[in-house]
């Protein structure tokens, strides 16, 4: 899980990331997208209030443009990544098939 008690914990300030934090960086931004898409998802469902509603689903969704954003960007930073994602991406699918049997 992230930690925010720090905005700049994954920062130096003496120099440019390397490649290899910047990737780092880049994971840690999906990883905070998705916590907050939970937080403002279950916020929403804990109110009556259509309004807050109405404005936390939006922003929900808002962050999982994000999230797509950043592992476009993240498959960009690291292509051998991405051969993961498929090979995950591929096993549910098997699975999928054996379900349907």
């Amino acid at each position: 899980m992230p930690e925010f008690s720090n905005p700049f914990a994954v920062l130096k300030s003496d120099r440019k990331l390397t490649e290899v934090e910047l990737v780092r960086a880049i994971r840690f931004m999906v990883a905070a997208e998705y916590e907050a898409i939970q937080l403002y998802q279950q916020t929403a469902e804990s109110t009556d209030n259509r309004l807050a509603k109405e404005v936390l689903v939006d922003i929900a969704n808002e962050e999982k443009a994000h999230a797509g954003e950043f592992l476009r960007l993240l498959k960009e930073l690291d292509p051998e990544e991405e051969k993961f994602y498929k090979d995950g991406y591929q096993e549910v699918e098997e699975m999928m098939k054996e379900f349907k049997k």
